[in-house]
């Protein structure tokens, strides 16, 4: 495969994905919109999406707190190989965020690169620190020698 046709396709792939993103965008801007709604039905009075959005995101930081600490020591290991999968995907889109317009000789934002690049640099220790915690972990449950 030539470079043209590599680029060609990841331009497709980037085309796509933005269009997923715009669509799942459109999706929360819908629920925003009828929560948003239901609310001021309910109470009379609106509610900034912003604080919305918020609201939701502080409930998912004390969720995932409350989950991932009662999670027994016997289960730490797999948790280890899902977070490292969630990493796996932020390290995808940072690609995107860093190589796509390059590929195009686009001269996009330069904020949008060098964050791209921070989330990749930042996914990839966590990554790699994830495996090795993992395999130290998994030595613990081998018979010794």
């Amino acid at each position: 495969m030539n470079p043209q046709e590599a680029a060609a396709r990841a331009q497709a792939a980037a085309d796509v994905a933005r269009q997923a993103a715009e669509a799942a965008q459109t999706y929360a801007d819908a629920a925003a919109a009828l929560a948003a709604s239901a609310m001021h039905a309910a109470t009379g009075v609106g509610i900034d999406p912003f604080v919305f959005r918020l609201s939701i995101f502080v409930l998912a930081v004390f969720v995932g707190y409350y989950v991932v600490w009662s999670v027994t020591p016997a289960l730490h290991t797999p948790l280890m190989s899902v977070t490292n999968a969630i990493s796996s995907v932020i390290v995808v889109g940072a690609l995107l965020a860093v190589s796509v317009e390059l590929a195009r000789n686009d001269s996009g934002p330069i904020w949008a690169r060098i964050l791209g690049f921070l989330a990749l640099v930042l996914a990839s220790v966590n990554i790699f620190g994830g495996f090795l915690v993992t395999q130290r972990m998994l030595a613990m449950y081998q018979k010794k020698k």
